[in-house]
């Protein structure tokens, strides 16, 4: 009986750890963004998301958009900067994966008003949907979001939240969004790429978004980690899911910036550079090509812009241009 056991496991390491996936043909790139984040890195954040475009020519983002920020006041929302990110990409031809909710990315990850903190958990829920239709209904006709992100990892315990979301609740908010979107977006749920299968996001998601990361601070021991995982890894788990919920799997959270024991504009540069920087960043990037995905949104757009405008070291930036622009065929 132990050697059967045995055999299995063997069998199902080899499955998820041994081989190599296919290289997709073509990759779109794109980049997260976070207005809050710019904002707290010391960046002057319209000026951080304009270069990207114009500069980077990213073609393809992931902008979070932040409760604290769009309801600052009770019943109270503004718009105004949310309006401005959605135009401007909507200008340059770009389209936008918009991430909704209670829990969207960057620290503290729930990004809730102070308003809203001392609410019962119901309050707080009914608050969300609310916030959630509003959001839906603005933008309902826009022609640059192309899909919708409803909360950020929202089963996966990491960040300052007053509760894990649960799979009923998550339900009610995308039904509620569906409900309201003509156009029939896709709604992408996000779960951890290291330490989840995706089945729970599958199921009720029309798309799977992984986080992917490689060198990080593991807090419950703080040291420094590298995950000893293989690209492989994210290929069966993705083949996986496409055979059991016919579902296609993107990264919506690739790392490309480091990750510290602090805060990112509290972390010296030389802590930085233990889990980022050129080489790092290129050595991700090869990872990434070897993983069989199709779909990369890379985390830390605004750290590059606070590295080559803050830091004098445009490198990373200009490193990450050649995902984006090419003349001529060649890269630039």
């Amino acid at each position: 009986m132990i050697f059967a056991i045995l055999i299995f496991l063997f069998i199902i390491l080899g499955f998820f750890f041994l081989g190599s996936a296919p290289q997709a043909e073509e990759i779109k790139w794109g980049v997260n963004f976070s207005q809050k984040h710019s904002r707290d890195m010391g960046l002057e954040w319209k000026e951080n998301y304009l270069a990207l475009l114009d500069d980077l020519n990213v073609k393809d983002l992931k902008v979070a958009v932040h409760w604290d920020l769009i309801e600052p006041e009770k019943n109270e929302y503004r718009f105004e900067d949310l309006d401005w990110q959605i135009n401007t990409a909507e200008k340059r031809g770009a389209k936008i994966l918009l991430v909704i909710g209670m829990k969207t990315p960057r620290w503290p990850e729930c990004h809730l008003p102070g308003w809203a903190k001392n609410l019962t958990r119901k309050e707080q829920e009914e608050k969300i949907l609310e916030m959630l239709k509003n959001i839906v209904l603005r933008y309902k006709d826009s022609k640059t979001i192309y899909a919708w992100q409803v909360e950020n990892e929202p089963f996966f315990p990491f960040g300052d939240c007053p509760w894990l979301h649960d799979r009923k609740f998550l339900k009610v908010e995308i039904d509620l969004v569906k409900s309201l979107d003509f156009q029939n977006r896709p709604v992408v749920i996000s779960d951890s790429g290291e330490w989840s299968f995706w089945f729970r996001a599958a199921r009720i998601g029309d798309i799977v978004g992984t986080t992917m990361y490689r060198k990080v601070w593991f807090h419950q021991l703080a040291v420094y980690v590298t995950y000893p995982i293989p690209p492989v890894f994210y290929w069966r788990r993705a083949q996986l899911v496409e055979k059991f919920f016919d579902k296609k799997v993107i990264c919506v959270e690739f790392q490309a910036e480091p990750w510290g024991p602090k805060l990112l504009y509290n972390l010296p540069l030389a802590e930085q550079e233990k889990t980022m920087n050129l080489e790092q960043f290129r050595k991700n990037i090869e990872y990434a090509k070897k993983t069989g995905l199709k779909e990369f949104y890379l985390w830390g757009a605004e750290w590059w812009y606070w590295m080559k405008e803050k830091q004098n070291q445009p490198e990373i930036w200009n490193e990450a241009k050649k995902l984006f622009i090419e003349i001529k065929g060649e890269t630039n």
